[in-house]
């Protein structure tokens, strides 16, 4: 292995462009590992995936995981979902915020280090990508207003649980619509006196044609949004109360439709805490 890091460049690259501490962009990714590696992918991702193919990249400023152990599967809907076949597929979500106006520049790092690790056997292939998708930040309501904390937070915060939504329009124009409804309408509504701290709301970029062959095309770029619940109680305290109706909700407007709502509790960096509660 070469000692050669091209050091010099890194000050010349650190003195240009956007450095911001705003969430412009994140990465999403639902996954399920195969039956029988539960506990082998939860290691590699935990030990070193996580770190290597993820936080160690330039512009990729927080993460987080989290899983669904299976009574937490059993409460998503709707049960057709255009996500996942069948819904409660992908006990694994990984969310990760990128600096604002960096998304072209973490994409070259990213797509040349995973090709590295791949090419050194630095990747699990006994899972599959449920939804795996980059993402451009559209908006972030909150509850409390300037409150805090606020999205840039929203990784490093103890949250006590996330709430996965995806929502889908029938055309480009019509998101647009759906957004500034549940940017305006909804979402202000919703959270009021909830245990739901902010929402953040993405939508899905396509990924890059040298991406890894493993990682499927992004679907609904131009048609879908994502929306990330921040809670501060466990989902199975609040879901009756709270989550359950969003499709009828989203159906009522005329707006568009729900294609996922699924919870999530934070791993317990470390550990498999968890791995065996999945299925």
């Amino acid at each position: 292995m070469s000692d050669d890091t091209r050091s010099e460049l890194y000050a010349e690259l650190a003195a240009v462009g956007p450095y911001g501490t705003h969430p412009g962009h994140a990465l999403i990714t639902m996954v399920e590992p195969h039956p029988g590696h539960e506990y082998a992918y939860n290691r590699w991702y935990e030990d070193d995936h996580y770190y290597a193919g993820a936080m160690a990249m330039p512009w990729m400023c927080a993460g987080r995981r989290w899983v669904a152990t299976r009574d937490l599967q059993l409460l998503r809907y709707p049960e057709k979902s255009a996500i996942a076949q069948p819904v409660t597929t992908g006990c694994y979500l990984s969310t990760y915020w990128i600096t604002a106006g960096r998304y072209d520049d973490h994409m070259r790092w990213t797509v040349s280090i995973n090709k590295r690790l791949n090419r050194d056997g630095r990747v699990y292939h006994d899972r599959t990508h449920v939804l795996t998708a980059f993402q451009d930040h559209e908006a972030t309501v909150y509850r409390d207003g300037a409150a805090g904390p606020r999205d840039q937070h929203a990784l490093d915060h103890p949250y006590a649980g996330l709430v996965l939504q995806v929502v889908e329009a029938d055309t480009p124009a019509q998101r647009a619509e759906l957004l500034e409804w549940l940017r305006s309408r909804h979402l202000p509504k919703r959270l009021a006196g909830s245990p739901a701290a902010m929402v953040t709301v993405f939508r899905p970029t396509p990924l890059p044609g040298d991406r890894m062959t493993y990682v499927k095309q992004v679907e609904g770029v131009d048609t879908r949004l994502t929306l990330l619940w921040f809670l501060q109680a466990d989902p199975r305290e609040c879901w009756e109360d709270r989550f359950t109706g969003l499709d009828a909700v989203v159906a009522e407007s005329g707006l568009g439709r729900v294609e996922l709502v699924a919870p999530f509790v934070p791993t317990l960096p470390g550990t498999d805490t968890y791995v065996d509660r999945l299925r």
